[in-house]
């Protein structure tokens, strides 16, 4: 029998918590449903939702959590877990020591702790994930990476498993922790099973193909503003980085070093993921063919345009029309 701790916490994500809970209650029957020969047998996932003191907790969309008990009444588990929150992430030397603590002490006997979604901030203020691999929400990729920046952060990963740590990305990607789990601690087949009854692609390795490209403009470097601009503005063009540069009066050199401090990204790099997000788009609402997109964005090479939207995005730019197609 495996006992999982769910940690409810003011503002934290309902669905990171009912959501995980309902996955293991259908291990729970896919088990049984298997091994027809034992209709008796216990459950393979029993669990616990814990708050600091055991009282009631606010979720923030108008849903109390009622949890089983505080932290301290849990004597034995084999997972801890924090759920994702909804924001703001404040979290900066504002955790009490107490809760602190007690998720350091779990992971120092060896039992896994992890996080879903935005619970990334949580679990980075215990210090547990220093020098580690992790991943998170990637809407707020950028904010942790300047928040925790020991932090080995993987984005575009969907799950990630370091020293007996995990952590996954966004929202519903505590299925991928549940399926994990359900196949660690059960089989295989079990998980199989699992996955199918909540329409969970066990393929759903990367959240690449989900992320949308977020203007870096939160900066306050005016002369690469410009530069963003001229880039957005004539991406589908043959655009010329030492001319932009030196349009601007920089030498080639220092406009790089500035434009990738400012954004966090080099100006090529910049332009082709504004290329990359326009040919999504034309993928996901348009008829025309691959060809004719991969001109309409800027590039003409149409095998260097699939291999790079493959590198952004982790699919094809077939299989990405099939994915996210929103056509009748």
């Amino acid at each position: 029998m495996t006992h999982i701790t769910l940690l409810a916490y003011e503002n934290c994500s309902m669905s990171g918590i009912t959501g995980v809970v309902d996955s293991f209650d259908i291990a729970n029957k896919w088990n049984i449903a298997i091994d027809s020969t034992n209709k008796e047998k216990p459950p393979l996932f029993t669990w616990d939702i814990v708050s600091l003191d055991g009282k009631p907790v606010d979720s923030g969309n108008k849903i109390i959590i009622n949890p089983t008990g505080s932290i301290h009444d849990i004597k034995s588990t084999d997972f801890v877990l924090i759920p994702g929150f909804l924001g703001p992430f404040n979290f900066r030397g504002k955790l009490p020591e107490e809760i602190i603590e007690w998720i350091k002490k779990w992971h120092k006997k060896e039992i896994l702790v992890g996080s879903t979604c935005t619970g990334t901030f949580f679990l980075a203020e215990t210090g547990l994930l220093d020098n580690k691999t992790a991943t998170t929400n990637w809407l707020f990729a950028n904010l942790f990476k300047k928040s925790y920046p020991r932090v080995n952060l993987k984005p575009e990963k969907m799950l990630t498993v370091d020293s007996g740590i995990i952590c996954t990305g966004a929202t519903t990607s505590f299925f991928n922790l549940c399926i994990y789990l359900i196949e660690k601690f059960g089989s295989a087949k079990l998980a199989s099973y699992s996955s199918k009854s909540l329409l969970m692609d066990p393929a759903r390795y990367s959240q690449a193909p989900y992320t949308i490209f977020q203007f870096q403009k939160d900066h306050s470097d005016q002369t690469i503003l410009e530069a963003q601009t001229i880039l957005e503005k004539n991406y589908r063009n043959q655009v010329s980085i030492d001319a932009l540069a030196s349009d601007l009066g920089i030498s080639i050199r220092h406009f790089i070093r500035r434009f990738k401090k400012a954004t966090g990204d080099s100006p090529l790099l910049y332009l082709q993921r504004i290329r990359i997000e326009d040919a999504k788009n034309k993928l996901e609402t348009t008829v025309h063919s691959i060809d004719e997109i991969t001109r309409m964005v800027g590039y003409e090479d149409v095998n260097s345009f699939r291999k790079l939207f493959k590198k952004h995005t982790a699919l094809s730019p077939k299989e990405y029309r099939i994915k996210f197609a929103r056509r009748a």
